[in-house]
């Protein structure tokens, strides 16, 4: 890669650059997905099974389409390629093949001239189920053969003994992602057989993979285009109504348009996996840790999904950033008749880092030593080998550096307001301030950037020089994360050009950037935007003899040798690049290989107001150190640090889907509760810029870090203040009271 010198461009790397679609977006202009339209279009409505396990016993749809309005029903009958799709195993009937597996699951799509009368052909739909007994207890379906998979990590002498030995029992339940746009989609039949489908997606790929499998079409036939996105945080990683309307444009040779209501929304896209999980951590009486052996149960609901992926993370971060050479580790991911789990920020590392931090506080406890003692102790450093997999580590891993900055922040002043907000108990004036106890917890975690474990991880870029500026062509998606800024930050800096626009490409004009997930698309598809840009500055220098390039050319010496306009007098200039990271590989039988390109650390501390007697918490205050390689833009980066810490904050202490036998029985926001404005805590954060070795800039993701270890660092708190065990969260205030 040449180093060119270039001048300091307007809205480069590290500034706070205003989102291109902030505005759009705040005024209410932005168009997402719900808010697409095309001339004819029909409605969509589907069908679901009300029960968890059941088989149908008839199915009749003549009444619906009997129905003025109503112009087709499909049902699984009608797909006509393959039956089966899923992003990671093709294991989930597109609608149901005659066995409902989860509660909620698509029976039958009804096409209509409006909402209501698609929603009345669901209803007049002729149905009869024989109810089976649901699998909803994930420890049973581990002691069958309903296995989605299973990681046996065994790393050093099995035989090692600490003398200071805590063991401890955990869970986690089942959260949503709640993004606030719910699932849509609008398919448009081009009139030779093909389709344009804009719909919530991560991946429109590998959605489009799918897609044309399940459809029986070519490739070219199907065009999956980047569509405004309300949040993601995992939910839209898997495919949801994509094939339905796609199918139904077919059949009515009409636009297809199909939105989600929030309960629908709840059962329609898949949610993290609840865990169940039993630790035992040995150490030397000085603290240091010779053992740790777990075992983890995770529920990953009716399919597949990405169960896989997660079941990996959940085991090979399951000891967390710390020196440890002897670990034995079984982590297993279950099939159920529950809802489908899949990804969810965080992505398996929550889990296994609430059951592990918590025994880190148990065993200082044990050893009557402070928390970020015994955390410094056994701090885990670049070079040396990971705990779980033995990877040598590679680039930043500055874990004594997060915890020396967790030392330094200063702690809030001692409560002395009676303002009903600032107590536990909120305006519903329930807890004086007499009544409250505050807790101050910590906690670290570690987590893989990109994709690991040997998959071919790569994203494509296009980056164009023209007489106006620069073009950055993509098709990674834009959830709110603000990629879109990033890029052209990227382009700008590199190229000299403050005018940058960025093209989201479909899958027709592009290839794959990947997922907008695993907080890889800064280093991903930033990376690839950095390397074509580098290449099509050099090629433009070289070309015309020159050594710098500026907003209106290219100059050598300080003289312009050529205007953009005569840069481009053959056409536009453009470089392409497959952008990849360094090779990883697949686990051996023990879990043990090069299985991450990088990773990413991050510690919280939190202090929370307790009413001990009431059940109530206030989470007053988080501080937080996040190993980020290179700040590319400080507001965005706050952002995303102060919208992951609330999602943190909402498990440890109130989000939780409540299943009985595979129903969900609380899927509005009346009774799935957020955390909103006024539970937010005041967030102060330090970011370690240790540049890595493959991201642009030396930048590293920052999407997954906040939430993994904010649930841990709050329930730390909480367990300080009362006194209680608390190993299981959300922590309900009964957890607190006992009642």
């Amino acid at each position: 890669m040449t180093t060119r010198t270039k001048p300091r461009v307007r809205g480069g790397i590290g500034e706070d650059v205003v989102r291109p679609d902030g505005i759009p977006k705040l005024t209410g202009n932005f168009a997402f997905a719900s808010d697409l339209v095309a001339d004819g279009m029909l409605w969509a409505a589907t069908l679901r099974s009300p029960h968890a396990h059941a088989v149908i016993v008839s199915l009749d749809t003549t009444p619906a389409l009997a129905i003025p309005g109503v112009r087709a029903v499909i049902t699984q009958d009608d797909v006509p390629g393959h039956p089966l799709f899923g992003q990671e195993k093709a294991d989930q009937p597109v609608l149901c093949d005659g066995v409902a597996r989860y509660w909620g699951e698509p029976v039958a799509v009804v096409a209509a001239d409006d909402p209501e009368t698609a929603r009345r052909g669901v209803e007049a739909i002729a149905i009869e189920w024989e109810p089976l007994a649901p699998v909803s207890d994930p420890e049973a379906a581990e002691n069958s053969d309903h296995i989605f998979r299973r990681i046996n990590v065994r790393r050093g002498d099995l035989g090692a003994k600490g003398e200071v030995v805590v063991e401890g029992y955990y869970e986690i339940g089942t959260q949503d992602q709640a993004p606030l746009g719910t699932e849509a989609g609008l398919a448009i039949p081009d009139g030779e057989g093909g389709i344009d489908l804009w719909v919530t997606s991560q991946w429109v790929h590998i959605d489009h993979g799918q897609i044309v499998r399940c459809l029986d079409l070519p490739d070219h036939m199907v065009r999956c285009h980047p569509a405004g996105i309300g949040g993601a945080f995992g939910a839209r990683e898997d495919m949801s109504m994509h094939v339905h309307i796609s199918l139904l444009a077919l059949i009515t040779r009409r636009p297809i348009k199909m939105v989600y209501d929030r309960s629908e929304s709840f059962v329609g896209h898949v949610k993290r996996h609840s865990a169940r999980m039993w630790y035992r951590h040995e150490a030397t009486p000085e603290g240091r840790l010779v053992r740790v052996t777990a075992k983890v149960i995770l529920d990953g609901g009716a399919y597949m999904h990405t169960s896989a992926a997660v079941t990996g993370n959940a085991a090979f971060f399951a000891v967390g950033p710390y020196v440890c050479d002897n670990v034995e580790l079984d982590v297993v991911s279950v099939k159920t008749n529950n809802p489908p789990a899949g990804a969810m920020r965080g992505f398996g590392v929550v889990q296994t880092c609430f059951g592990a931090e918590s025994q880190m506080d148990r065993l200082a406890q044990e050893l009557d030593m402070e928390p970020l003692a015994l955390r410094r102790l056994n701090a885990l450093e670049a070079g040396q080998p990971f705990s779980t997999t033995g990877q040598i580590i590679e680039g930043a891993f500055p874990t004594t550096a997060i915890i020396d900055a967790l030392e330094s922040f200063p702690l809030p002043p001692p409560l002395e307001s009676d303002d009903p907000v600032h107590l536990p108990g909120g305006t519903g004036l329930t807890t004086p301030r007499s009544a409250v106890v505050r807790g101050i917890g910590y906690a670290l975690s570690a987590k893989n950037l990109a994709f690991s474990e040997g998959f071919d991880d790569y994203a494509e870029a296009r980056v164009v020089l023209t007489p106006v500026g620069a073009e950055v062509h993509t098709a990674a998606m834009e959830v709110g994360q603000g990629l879109v800024t990033l890029l052209q930050q990227i382009a700008r800096t590199v190229l000299g050009t403050g005018h940058v626009a960025v093209v989201w490409d479909d899958t027709s004009q592009i290839g794959s950037a990947g997922s907008t997930s695993a907080s890889r698309q800064t280093q991903m598809t930033g990376g690839a935007v950095h390397a074509a840009a580098v290449a099509l500055r050099d090629k433009v220098l070289d070309d015309h003899g020159a050594d710098e390039l500026r907003e209106d050319g290219a100059y050598r010496d300080g003289e312009r040798v050529a205007t953009l306009e005569e840069i481009c007098a053959s056409g536009p200039v453009d470089h392409w690049i497959r952008f990849r990271h360094p090779e990883t590989e697949e686990p051996d039988e023990n879990g043990q290989g090069n299985l991450h390109p990088g990773y990413a650390l991050a510690g919280h501390r939190a202090v929370v107001d307790v009413d001990p007697e009431l059940g109530l918490v206030r989470v007053v205050q988080i501080d937080t150190a996040q190993d980020v390689g290179k700040v590319l833009n400080p507001k965005a980066l706050m952002g995303q640090v102060e919208g992951g810490i609330l999602q943190g904050v909402g498990l440890a202490t109130m989000e939780e889907l409540v299943i009985d036998k595979g129903i969900i029985r609380n899927p509005t926001f009346t009774d799935y509760l957020l955390p909103t404005s006024l539970d937010a805590p005041h967030v102060n954060a330090v970011f370690i810029e240790e540049g890595d070795h493959w991201g642009p800039f030396g930048a590293k993701g920052a999407g997954e870090p906040p939430t993994i270890s904010s649930t841990p660092a709050v329930a730390a708190a909480i367990r300080q203040a009362t006194g209680k065990a608390l190993t299981r969260v959300p922590i309900l205030p009964q957890d607190i009271t006992g009642t």
